[in-house]
């Protein structure tokens, strides 16, 4: 094997796939990316047999060949050259020579043989724009448990409808559903993934590297999630595991609504909570007609209020909220109008 390019195209795949990189395995390969080089350029790929990523990246081709080359290492190579041609080339018992300019770097690599095989990619279940799901990722990303025991709750539901798309999160204090209706053509019933964490990360990158009009391409097979773009592919074991009845706490009536300026409610509200209890991270809402007041309860740190106008017509009202979280939400609600419905105090 042996090929040539510039190097900003091979450090740009290497950081794709170094994703799916077991990090602490104890089975070498997994350590590895498997380079292809054919005709018609690079395919690489990785894996720690929980998700798997594959891209391509052009290159001129010398000599066809594969080789499993060690992923962290080939990453920080190619990353420190500067913008040059980068020359691969294989040599004997599997080393890699790296060579740009005055620089050359020897990798020990592995036979390419031990690299585990990925399953085959069904047909698709759907196509749905890139920037659509990447909006819906960003938008419920935040909500997502951080505890590695709760794996159901780490990731994100998503849901296909023939005509719209959800994705939801949950960490057990705090749901967050992104909803955008969009006209499904190929979907013929409802379909349910629950997307793992780092799997849900990857896709997020996936989307968001390419035109908001590029469809990402949905499959699924017994096992396996799919999600493709171009040239790139993540692939995810599917999680076993039942995700909360989250329709069931979406209460729809008997509200008290308020509406308020998204920007300006956050800018308050990060003010207020620089004096918010290190611990609770409590902030008081108190509404009457017209206004909201932000307060903090009086502590060692002192004292915070702050009020805005507000659409509201009810009867007055005071309840606390973490601040964290009502930041967390306004951080992807950057701009418009944020509705606040309550059942009661």
């Amino acid at each position: 094997m042996e090929f040539s390019c510039d190097t900003k195209s091979p450090a740009e795949a290497l950081g794709q796939v170094h994703e799916a990189v077991e990090k602490k395995s104890t089975i070498p390969i997994l350590s590895h990316v498997l380079v292809d080089a054919s005709p018609t350029g690079l395919r690489l790929a990785a894996t720690d047999l929980e998700m798997g990523i594959r891209t391509f990246c052009l290159a001129q081709v010398k000599t066809p060949g594969s080789v499993a080359a060690p992923a962290r290492r080939f990453l920080e190579v190619a990353r420190s050259l500067p913008d040059v041609e980068i020359r691969v080339r294989a040599l004997e018992n599997h080393w890699v020579q790296v060579s740009a300019g005055r620089s050359a770097f020897k990798l020990a690599a592995l036979a390419k043989d031990t690299f585990p095989a990925m399953p085959d990619v069904p047909l698709p279940l759907a196509d749905i724009p890139a920037g659509t799901l990447a909006g819906l990722i960003e938008r419920t990303a935040f909500a997502r448990s951080s505890e590695e025991s709760r794996y159901t709750l780490n990731g994100a539901l998503l849901v296909l409808r023939p005509g719209k798309v959800e994705t939801v999160t949950t960490d057990g204090s705090r749901l967050s559903l992104a909803v955008r209706e969009i006209e499904v053509a190929e979907l013929k019933s409802e379909e349910r993934m629950l997307v793992p964490r780092r799997a849900l990360g990857a896709l997020r990158r996936l989307a968001g590297a390419q035109e908001s009009d590029t469809p990402i391409r949905i499959a699924r097979d017994e096992g396996h999630l799919f999600f493709s773009a171009g040239d790139s592919i993540v692939i995810t074991r599917l999680i076993s595991g039942q995700f909360p009845n989250y329709e069931a706490v979406l209460t729809q009536s008997n509200l008290l609504v308020i509406t308020l300026d998204a920007a300006g409610f956050r800018e308050a509200l990060a003010r207020v909570s620089l004096l918010a209890s290190e611990q609770s991270h409590g902030v008081c809402l108190a509404l009457e007609r017209g206004q909201l007041t932000l307060s903090t309860a009086g502590g060692t740190a002192g004292e915070a209020v702050e009020s805005m106008d507000a659409t509201y017509s009810g009867d007055p009202l005071r309840i606390a909220f973490s601040c964290r979280f009502l930041l967390e939400f306004l951080g992807v609600a950057k701009s418009g109008q944020v509705e606040i419905a309550l059942k009661d105090n």
